[in-house]
């Protein structure tokens, strides 16, 4: 069964020892296809090469909580690399970008007018966008209202209310490792409550590890780690199909046609 990672920082440090094992082991495990979303100006050409190099896609974006550290030409750097690579299949969307109410210390406005230029861009190059939304999904409606792209909102944890009007927005909600937690249930009522046409499964590697790859604080200061990998995708999303009564199957050919749907530059690539 082919599997779909809308989300993966496969550039990450974390993966610098044994990239390589980490895209065999997806590939192993099914995972055919991997979206590797840039964080600021400095890893463009990073998930680019990385993209190119295993096959995979990736997108340009600043993240908002790179924000602080951009310079001022930063967008005017996004918009030139998002020109001199608009006829690259392999891009497939603007992001990572957003708004995030949830770490202290960024500056709101900043990341509300890089978000706002973001969405601009995209609208601009014709390009969905991968959303970061940490407690702030007024404020990415907003946004969105005024500047009407699609994509896929990345991690969701809102409400039913938030979740619906950004499916109707035409959005996908990504869901992945915080899923398979039990006291999730916010998200676990999502994954199974919304319509069949609107998730998308990601894995934001190597972040957010499912619960058998969590580690407590004594755990990991012993020395244990907890890093994701898009190789776990298959055993993410049997927790998906087990909360909606599907099969593994189902899910699969669900979570990829979505996928596509989501970001139509997908479907011209070959598995």
């Amino acid at each position: 069964m082919p599997w779909i990672d809308t989300h993966c920082h496969l550039d990450a440090s974390e993966f610098d020892a044994d990239r390589a094992g980490v895209v065999q082991r997806a590939r192993e495990a099914g995972v055919t296809q991997i979206v590797l979303p840039a964080v600021a100006v400095a890893n463009f050409d990073s998930v680019r090469t990385l993209a190119h190099r295993f096959g995979f896609t990736y997108a340009l974006g600043i993240h908002p909580l790179c924000v602080d550290r951009a310079e001022d030409g930063d967008l005017a750097a996004l918009r030139a690399a998002l020109e001199a690579q608009r006829d690259d299949p392999r891009l497939v969307a603007v992001g990572e970008i957003g708004v995030d109410h949830f770490v202290a210390g960024i500056d709101r406005a900043r990341q509300e007018h890089y978000y706002a230029e973001q969405l601009e861009l995209a609208r601009e190059f014709g390009l969905p966008v991968l959303v970061h939304v940490r407690r702030s999904a007024d404020t990415l409606l907003k946004h969105l209202r005024r500047t009407p792209v699609r994509g896929i909102v990345h991690a969701f944890n809102g409400s039913d209310q938030q979740a619906g009007i950004f499916i109707e927005l035409g959005f996908k909600l990504g869901f992945g490792g915080a899923m398979t937690f039990d006291r999730a249930l916010q998200i676990r009522r999502l994954a199974q409550t919304v319509p069949a046409d609107a998730f998308v499964l990601e894995t934001d590697a190597p972040d957010i590890p499912p619960h058998w790859l969590y580690r407590t604080v004594e755990q990991r200061a012993a020395g244990e780690t907890a890093r994701n990998e898009p190789a776990e995708l298959p055993r993410i999303a049997a927790t998906l199909a087990e909360l909606r009564g599907w099969t593994l199957e189902q899910t699969a050919t669900q979570s990829a046609a979505n996928a596509r749907a989501a970001l139509p530059r997908l479907a011209a690539l070959a598995d």
